[in-house]
C-alpha cells in the first residue's frame, strides 16, 4: 500500500541521520522543507521531497493513494512518554481543594490524590475502565499523539495492578496508537498497608512483579522517589529486582523535594527520570554523564500552581530534554501535547524547535522507541499529521489554544477525527 501527500506547505521534523536524541545545542535543530511531498509505503515513510520533482517521480511510482495536504503542514506525531491516562472517574473536588490552598502534599496525607483514585477503580470493572480509557485514547489520537507511554498505579494491590496492564494491553491491542506500558505497583502505599511501608514494597517485590512478568504486562517499570512516597533504597529494591525480569526502570523523581530520584535512576541505568521540579545541579552533573532521559511534564507545574522544571537550564548543560503530558486526574487531567509545547516554550523559556524536538524524538527517546518513531526519516513508522496552513512551525506553540490539527494518520493509515474509526 502507498500513500502520497502532495501540496506540503512545511514538512517539519526531517531527519536524515536517524537521530535517537539530541542535545544541548543540536535541540534547536528542528529541520523542515517548504512546499514538499511524502511518500508512505507500507506503514513507514518511503521518500520526501520537495514538491518540484513529484511530477518526475510520479509516473514511477505505480498504484498508489493521494492525499492532498492543502498547503498544511506536516509534522510527526506528538511522542508521550509520561502518563496514567487509565483511571477511573475524576477528581474535581481536589481541583477545589487546590484552589482553596491545600498543596498535593496535604490532599495526600487526607486520603485523597492517588488513594482516592486506587479507591475508585478497585470498584469498576475491567471493561468499563477500558471504555473510560478509550475515550482519552481518541482525545489524544485527534490532538496528534501516535505513541504514548500508559502506567499502572491507581491499583496498589496485586489484583487491581493487574487489572491496569491488562486494560492497558488491551488498548494496544485495539487502537492504532503505539502505546508502551509501564508497571507502576510503587505510584504509593496502598491503604491497607498504611503504616507498613517496608510490607508493601515486599509485595511490590515478591508478589506484584512476578505476577506482571508471568503475564508479560510491562515494558518498563516505575517508582515514585519522592517526599512523602518511597525512598531512593525502596527504589533500589525494586528496580533491581525488576532487572531480574529484564524490565528496565522509568522514575518519578524531584518533583516534590530533592530526594534523590535522579541520583537512583542514573545509578540503575534508568530509561528516563521525570517530574525534575526539584532537581540541583548536582543532579544535571549526574545526567550529563548517563543515558538516562529528563524528562519535563510543565503541564503539572501549571495545573498544580508549581515551579517547573528548569528545562532551560538543562539544555544549556547539553542535556537531552523530552517533554510530556502527565495525562491524570489529579495534577494534570489533560494529554494535549501542542499545549504541553507551548507551556514549555512560554514557562520553561524553550525555542520552539527545542520543545518539538523534546515532544517527538526526545520523548519517543524515553519510551525506546526512537529508532522507529519521533522524526520524519525514511523508514521509520509513518505516524504524522497534518495542519491547516500556518506560517511557520513556531505557529504551533505560538497559537496556543488554536486547534490546527486537520487530519491525523498513525502506521501509515487515517484516523477519523469524528468517529476516531480507521479509515
Amino acid at each position: 500500500m502507498k500513500l502520497l501527500i502532495k501540496n506540503i506547505g512545511i514538512l517539519g521534523g526531517i531527519d536524515h541521520d536517524h537521530s535517537v536524541r539530541l542535545c544541548g545545542e543540536a535541540m534547536r535543530r528542528f529541520e523542515t522543507l517548504a512546499s514538499a511531498y511524502v511518500l508512505v509505503q507500507d506503514g513507514v515513510f518511503f521518500d520526501f521531497g520537495p514538491m518540484n520533482q513529484l511530477d518526475e517521480l510520479l509516473p514511477h511510482m505505480g498504484d498508489v493513494d493521494v492525499v492532498d495536504a492543502g498547503g498544511g503542514c506536516v509534522l510527526p506525531s506528538w511522542c508521550d512518554s509520561h502518563t496514567h491516562l487509565v483511571y477511573a472517574g475524576s477528581r474535581e473536588q481536589e481541583f477545589v481543594d487546590k484552589i482553596n490552598g491545600l498543596s498535593y502534599a496535604e490532599i495526600a496525607r487526607r486520603g485523597g490524590g492517588i488513594l482516592n483514585s486506587a479507591d475508585r477503580l478497585h470498584r469498576m470493572s475491567e471493561d468499563e475502565l477500558y471504555e473510560q480509557a478509550m475515550c482519552r485514547v481518541r482525545e489524544i489520537m485527534a490532538k496528534g499523539t501516535g505513541a504514548v507511554e500508559i502506567k499502572s498505579g491507581y491499583g496498589l494491590n496485586t489484583a487491581d495492578e493487574l487489572k491496569m496492564l491488562r486494560v492497558i494491553k488491551r488498548i494496544a491491542a485495539t487502537s492504532p496508537l503505539r502505546v508502551v506500558s509501564t508497571f507502576l505497583g510503587a505510584h504509593a502505599v496502598g491503604r491497607e498497608y498504611a503504616g507498613r511501608q517496608s510490607d508493601y514494597v515486599n509485595l511490590v517485590v515478591d508478589e506484584m512483579l512476578p505476577a506482571v512478568a508471568a503475564e508479560g504486562l510491562a515494558d518498563y517499570v516505575d517508582v515514585f522517589c519522592d517526599e512523602g512516597f518511597f525512598t531512593p533504597a525502596e527504589t533500589g529494591r525494586i528496580l533491581n529486582a525488576a532487572a531480574r525480569y529484564g524490565l528496565r526502570g522509568k522514575i518519578h523523581g524531584q518533583e516534590l523535594a530533592d530526594s534523590g530520584g535522579v541520583q537512583v535512576a542514573v545509578e540503575h541505568q534508568a530509561l528516563s527520570v521525570d517530574h525534575l521540579e526539584s532537581m540541583t545541579e548536582a543532579d544535571v552533573a549526574l545526567l550529563r554523564e548517563s543515558d538516562t532521559m529528563p524528562t519535563a511534564l510543565p503541564g503539572t507545574s501549571f495545573f498544580l500552581n508549581m515551579p517547573f522544571a528548569p528545562a532551560r537550564r538543562m539544555i544549556d548543560a547539553g542535556l537531552p530534554v523530552a517533554i510530556a503530558s502527565d495525562y491524570n486526574p489529579g495534577s494534570t487531567p489533560s494529554g494535549d501535547m501542542k499545549f504541553v509545547v507551548s507551556l514549555a516554550c512560554i514557562k520553561m523559556r524553550l525555542q520552539p524547535a527545542e520543545a518539538l524536538n523534546a515532544a517527538t524524538l526526545n520523548s519517543a527517546y524515553a519510551m525506546g522507541l526512537s529508532d522507529s518513531y519521533g522524526s520524519i526519516a525514511l523508514g521509520k513508522v509513518a505516524n504524522f499529521f497534518i495542519t491547516r496552513p500556518i506560517p511557520s512551525v513556531d505557529f504551533i506553540p505560538y497559537a496556543y489554544t488554536t486547534p490546527l490539527i486537520e487530519r491525523v494518520f498513525l502506521a501509515g493509515r487515517e484516523v477519523c477525527l469524528q468517529s476516531q474509526l480507521i479509515t
